[in-house]
């Protein structure tokens, strides 16, 4: 994001000193993108930011995949990947069940209700989309608030974890991507903007409070994701002090969130495509949502989608709230995912077609990513999967 902030203590110019209130020095970070050439922040900490004391590997969830074989349109039920009371000691981190993934993004599902170890993935931005329940996002930049409906986005590199709040389960969507998550380009001025056009602008983003500092001096460890065999690796740092050490920062580059009833839908007399519903765009993948809105008012239209044909992109459909229109009599309900291979032709189920002339309003909620190479299927979606969906728009015949 272009959109500059400041929070606690930082000296008048960049890269001078900054001394304690005791006369020593304060260390400066840059934390920065694509090689000094696009966004950044300097952050000015108690410690050395460099300091481990051991390093061993951290054996990471399952990040297998399988090719998606025969190619088939798949429904993975999500809320059967966590039963029962076992969520109260699974976090946000560690208990990501893998479902889809390929070289550019990885799409986990977690159910959590214990704070994680402190965490940074050194693959890629993180954008995790809150289902249900609220945490506070504990990062090096300051804490940050969270609950239903928010996407909250993480630059690469950046040290957190997630403490989810007391009452009831954190239920997060996790795109894991291998570039950064931006607003797309045609959102922005040339200098960074979001501009008329957008569906939000910069007073719907909620950057961190803070600074949040721990005074504890004893070791602590940090899991590292990053590259390496297959892939994708981990390893376990241990550092001499706590992170959570920067008195304060500036800059264009810290987590942020945006929730998603602050999304302005864009409507028309007749039936808008998937771009008019994007959010954010990383490398080879968009995210796009589906809020209540008005739908189609052309005499003539059609509200629901025509059916399609994505010939250079695999569509995900997490369905988050509302009633989904297109998909009844399909077995999709909150906390569903479908997909929908490149190269197969979807679209609404039977009889949704003719149902939805003259509707007026649509109440549904969506969170959807189109990937421009194919997806894999996670131990998660192997776990989770109604086999009867694909045969659903032929009655259900095979």
């Amino acid at each position: 994001m272009a959109h500059y902030r400041q929070l606690g203590s930082i000296p008048p110019k960049r890269h001078t000193q900054h001394r304690t209130p005791e006369g020593g020095l304060y260390y400066e970070e840059l934390m920065g993108e694509e090689g000094f050439t696009s966004d950044s922040s300097l952050l000015y900490h108690r410690g050395i930011p460099s300091a481990i004391t051991a390093a061993v590997p951290w054996e990471l969830p399952d990040q297998r995949t399988t090719p998606n074989h025969p190619l088939i349109p798949r429904h993975l039920k999500l809320h059967e990947l966590f039963k029962g009371e076992e969520w109260q000691d699974t976090d946000v981190v560690a208990g990501r069940r893998l479902l889809l993934g390929n070289g550019d993004v990885r799409l986990s599902y977690v159910v959590a209700g214990a704070p994680s170890e402190l965490y940074r993935n050194g693959l890629g931005d993180e954008c995790v989309y809150i289902e249900s329940g609220t945490a506070v996002l504990e990062t090096v930049f300051g804490s940050l608030a969270v609950g239903e409906g928010d996407y909250v986005i993480i630059p690469r590199a950046t040290t957190h974890r997630w403490v989810p709040g007391p009452d009831a389960p954190l239920r997060a969507y996790c795109i894991e991507a291998n570039s950064h998550i931006t607003p797309p380009k045609r959102y922005l001025s040339r200098f960074g903007q979001l501009l008329e056009h957008a569906p939000y602008c910069e007073r719907d983003l909620r950057g961190p409070v803070g600074p949040l500092l721990v005074e504890d001096p004893a070791e602590v460890d940090v899991l590292v994701k990053h590259r390496g065999p297959g892939g994708v690796a981990g390893t376990r740092y241990t550092v001499p002090h706590h992170p959570f050490d920067v008195v304060g920062w500036d800059g264009c580059l810290y987590p942020y969130a945006l929730n998603i009833a602050d999304f302005e839908p864009l409507t028309g007399r007749i039936h808008q495509p998937p771009p008019a519903h994007q959010v954010f765009e990383g490398g080879n993948f968009v995210i796009c949502n589906f809020v209540p809105r008005k739908v189609d008012y052309h005499p003539l239209s059609i509200p629901v989608p025509y059916y399609h044909s994505n010939v250079d992109s695999d569509e995900v459909m997490f369905y988050c709230g509302g009633n989904y229109e297109a998909r009844k009599g399909s077995g999709i309900a909150q906390g569903s995912i479908s997909l929908h291979p490149g190269g197969h032709t979807h679209g609404p189920q039977p009889g949704a077609y003719e149902r939805s002339i003259g509707a007026e309003f649509f109440d549904e909620l969506a969170v959807m990513v189109d990937t421009f190479r194919p997806l894999e299927l996670g131990e998660g979606a192997a776990a989770s999967e109604d086999g009867n969906y694909a045969w659903t728009w032929s009655g259900g015949r095979r």
